[in-house]
């Protein structure tokens, strides 16, 4: 659990530091992700990120278990 914690924690301050070119990836705005803009209103369901990012982790822990 110790090792799992720090592996998160120096993800997390990578993913910190870089941020700013992480930012201008396209996630959150890929096709088939879903954005209903009204008046007053805003909603934002970005499935197709959801999928990518998923099958991402999946592949690197798949990788990491090995």
């Amino acid at each position: 659990m110790q090792k799992l914690l720090i592996v998160l924690g120096l993800v997390l301050l990578a993913a910190g530091l870089a941020w700013p070119w992480l930012r201008r990836l396209p996630f959150g705005r890929l096709p088939g992700d879903i954005h209903v803009v009204r008046e007053g209103f805003g909603f934002s369901f970005p499935i197709v990120t959801c999928l990518v990012v998923s099958v991402v982790v999946s592949l690197l822990l798949w990788l990491f278990r090995r």
